[in-house]
């Protein structure tokens, strides 16, 4: 196989008739989906080449998926233009990726002129009236191998300019069918997808999916300011899979939904994205007992997870929750800062990985891609390319691997280095803490923690002096209600520390 749409098109022949994909305006069969995706496809052909990018500017949905296939069958890659972000983020994308179109519906056709020029905005009504040229759409099928890019997502850079992270059809097919088969989805799931499409996650909903014939129900996202109407959805839909992030569970748990409702048709939970608090943790075990609880890592760049951890149900897991170990062909190691590996216990290095999973580099930046996509030292004797991940990690005493935080996000404050995510293990750890991160303030040189729970603030600083060196205590604790997310579902850190600043 060496092009996704052998997945579609092996679930179409399966499950014709079968619900696909569902959103808040209805469903579509596989056969509907296919037919949608070919015409769009059809529209297409021969108006862009192998290998180029189109935008797609709407809101997630099943118009939105169509078009992704649609670009994939002309023979391009997408990129999806979330509507969420401000336009001169869109704008900003839109100079590095100079796609020619961008396909958009009449919902979105005003909000599309602030960053593009009317010539390149294609209807997605308009193109779905196309009629399917299946010769057109083989010949260019039969150009394309599996190297070609399937995606770009813009992931935020260090620079203040957005990186698009480019992934290929192998590397997708690569993890997809190891990923499908480890956690045994099959065309009895149903799975919700909470994460936006221009985030890495989704493309786990998306193709675990059509890969082997489940059906996917979008989740509205205004649903996940309401969490009894968030539980009602999946009870209504009988969803059986959640890939979700940290916090979008959190915010069930937060607000204690599960004793409003359980989904108890749900047996697979898969996190990412940030450590899993313990007190949320086992909201959700205690809840769903037979349900297997997975946590995954991996950034961007290496298309979705690199590494994994099943959750032992009888484990309580008060030393942390491990990231695990790599997922079939891939080989995730550490680095020290002399490019030496480091295999000894509780020694920490920077976690990099090789294999057909990686990406395969930053759209238009060969500078940004050298830095990150770098010669492997460990192998002197030919050409090898590794990722470079920034993140710190170690063994622990069974081998498996433990995230240690990132490199910038260890800072040096009063004379010693300190990583943020200690600080916040201890944090979560006290009684009615339901929820907290750190943050340092560099311009006052201050370390802040933000928390939510009825706890006194003299209480929490007193035990917190009990856990740590004077040094590794927050030297101002903030109180709050919510914590404010980044449109991948993260806690959005930067918004908190702008907050406090304003008081």
């Amino acid at each position: 196989m060496r092009n996704v749409l052998d997945y579609l098109e092996n679930s179409a022949r399966r499950f014709a008739q079968k619900t696909a994909v569902i959103d808040e305006n209805g469903s579509c069969s596989y056969d509907e989906l296919i037919q949608y995706s070919q015409k769009i496809g059809s529209a297409l052909a021969g108006n862009i080449q192998i290998g180029e990018p189109v935008a797609v500017f709407m809101e997630k949905g099943i118009p939105a998926l169509a078009a992704f296939f649609g670009i994939i069958y002309a023979g391009g890659f997408y990129v999806f233009l979330n509507p969420e972000l401000p336009a001169s983020r869109l704008q900003q994308i839109q100079q590095i990726l100079r796609a020619k179109y961008i396909i958009t519906d009449r919902a979105h056709l005003e909000l599309a002129a602030h960053f593009c020029l009317p010539e390149q905005v294609l209807l997605a009504e308009e193109l779905q009236t196309a009629s399917v040229q299946k010769e057109k759409l083989d010949a260019i099928r039969s150009r394309m191998i599996d190297t070609n890019p399937l995606y770009a997502n813009f992931t935020s850079g260090s620079t203040g300019v957005p990186k698009g992270v480019v992934v290929s059809h192998r590397s997708v097919i690569d993890f997809i069918d190891v990923f499908t088969d480890l956690f045994a989805v099959t065309e009895k799931d149903v799975l919700a997808n909470q994460a936006p499409f221009d985030f890495d996650v989704s493309v786990k909903d998306i193709y675990s999916t059509i890969k082997t014939g489940a059906t996917l129900a979008i989740v509205p996202k205004s649903l996940f300011s309401r969490p009894t109407q968030l539980l009602d959805f999946l009870c209504e839909h009988q969803v059986t899979t959640l890939i979700w992030a940290v916090s979008a569970l959190c915010l069930i748990s937060t607000f204690h939904g599960l004793e409003y409702r359980v989904p108890d048709t749900v047996t697979k939970i898969l996190f990412s994205g940030e450590v899993m608090p313990l007190k949320h943790l086992n909201a959700w075990r205690s809840h769903l007992p037979h349900a297997r609880f997975v946590n995954l890592y991996g950034p961007t760049e290496i298309t979705c997870n690199c590494t994994y951890h099943i959750l032992d149900p009888q484990y309580e897991y008060l030393e942390g929750i491990p990231i695990g170990k790599a997922f079939p062909n891939e080989h995730v190691f550490l680095l020290d800062e002399t490019g030496k590996e480091v295999t000894d216990p509780d020694a920490r290095g920077e976690i990099c990985v090789r294999g057909s999973a990686l990406a395969l580099g930053y759209f238009r930046a060969p500078k940004q891609t050298e830095k990150a996509f770098t010669q492997n030292p460990l192998n002197p004797n030919y050409p090898e390319i590794i990722y470079r991940t920034g993140d710190l990690g170690r063994y622990g005493a069974n081998g498996e691997l433990y995230f240690c935080g990132r490199k910038d996000f260890q800072i040096k404050h009063m004379g010693h280095r300190i990583e943020l995510e200690e600080v916040e293990h201890a944090l979560s750890a006290i009684s009615n803490v339901e929820r907290c991160c750190c943050v340092f303030d560099e311009e006052r040189q201050k370390l802040i923690g933000f928390y939510i729970g009825a706890v006194d603030k003299k209480e929490l600083h007193a035990q917190l002096r009990e856990k740590l060196p004077i040094y590794m205590v927050p030297n101002i604790l903030h109180q709050v209600d919510s914590f404010p997310l980044t449109k991948n579902g993260k806690t959005d850190r930067k918004n908190l520390l702008e907050r406090m600043r304003k008081k």
